[in-house]
């Protein structure tokens, strides 16, 4: 029998039907925008054209942006990852510095060992470092709101002279914190946090300090609002919101905790297809599906993949926001972008 034969011939066809019948139905709602923001794809290309400028190896300092798909791809390509410039010798490989900033001490250090420094900082995050030293520069006590230990908190922090950063992580915190002047104080924020969280903490804050200032616009940055206005439109409609991220990616988690308070019965954060826990799902008709802003697209196909071979499945596109940000790269690799 012929290929051609094979598949007109009823007893395909019956197979075909019967496939499909023991498949359920699976509406994907497919939150947009997700994934890579303009910061993260500046980040990576900033990698990527060091090593085809340059060539391999390129150093690293921290992972590039919070995703091990991406840094395994990069770490296949040349490129070799540090957390601190002491395990980097004495070459003139580049040195490329993560989307998240760094201290003040981190470039110091790379200039004076007679490094060749590349800053992947994502922009938003160095206009954050900016309002800093406005702040201080007119003698004001700054009130950072985020999260301890993450290094965007900790480049921000890293910004000024020791102490003069106070770190704020929840609304409690307000209600114990102690100015040394209540009349001379500014809050910035981490770019990937919680929107309402931020807002309820900014609110506050002004409540207990009337004349606080704050950034002349929000430090939230676009690919984190519009994300998780993604995720608000999506969760109410799902049984399930699967968030495609690392654990240590903080604007993924905030996506989790957007879905759990926005109605979904069950949210969750993956990093691969591998990881989805079948056997927790229940039932569902309604899969909600994000990616954080460092995860890469083709692990979001993955994961339709995968469920299209235990459901009937049907994507429907949910569009929040559209994005058409682009920021410029290293003037060292210009002509290497042209």
């Amino acid at each position: 029998m012929t290929m051609e034969n094979l598949v007109d011939s009823p007893s395909a066809i019956a197979s075909d039907d019967t496939e499909a019948r023991a498949k359920p139905p699976l509406t994907i709602l497919l939150a947009a925008p997700r994934g890579f923001c303009a910061g993260v794809d500046r980040a990576i290309q900033i990698v990527e054209l060091a090593l085809e400028k340059y060539g391999a190896p390129v150093y690293v300092r921290h992972e590039i942006v919070h995703n091990r798909y991406v840094v395994e791809t990069l770490e296949e390509m040349g490129a070799v990852f540090v957390e601190e410039l002491d395990e980097i010798p004495d070459t003139g490989a580049p040195v490329i510095f993560s989307a998240h900033g760094v201290p003040k001490a981190v470039p110091s250090e790379a200039a004076r060992r007679n490094m060749f420094f590349l800053d992947a900082t994502c922009p938003l995050v160095s206009k954050v470092h900016i309002e800093a030293e406005r702040h201080h520069a007119k003698g004001l006590e700054i009130i950072l709101i985020g999260h301890a230990g993450h290094p965007e908190v900790v480049g921000t922090v890293g910004q000024l002279r020791s102490g003069a950063v106070a770190l704020i992580e929840t609304v409690d915190d307000v209600a114990t914190f102690q100015p040394k002047d209540a009349n001379r104080l500014a809050y910035i924020t981490q770019t990937t946090l919680s929107v309402d969280d931020t807002l309820e903490i900014v609110a506050s804050l002004k409540q207990r300090f009337p004349n606080i200032a704050g950034p002349r616009k929000d430090d939230i940055c676009y690919a984190t609002t519009n994300r998780q206005g993604a995720v608000k439109a999506i969760a109410p409609r799902s049984d399930v919101v699967i968030v495609v991220g690392s654990p240590n990616s903080s604007n993924s988690k905030r996506l989790v905790e957007v879905a759990q308070r926005s109605g979904c019965r069950m949210a969750m954060l993956l990093q691969k297809a591998a990881d989805i826990p079948w056997k927790h799902l229940g039932v569902i008709r309604t899969l909600g599906l994000t990616a954080g802003a460092s995860a890469p697209e083709i692990l979001v196909n993955q994961i339709i993949e995968a469920f299209g071979e235990h459901y009937t499945v049907s994507v429907e596109t949910v569009t929040t926001a559209t994005e058409d940000v682009v920021f410029k790269l290293p003037r060292a690799l210009h002509e290497n972008a042209a």
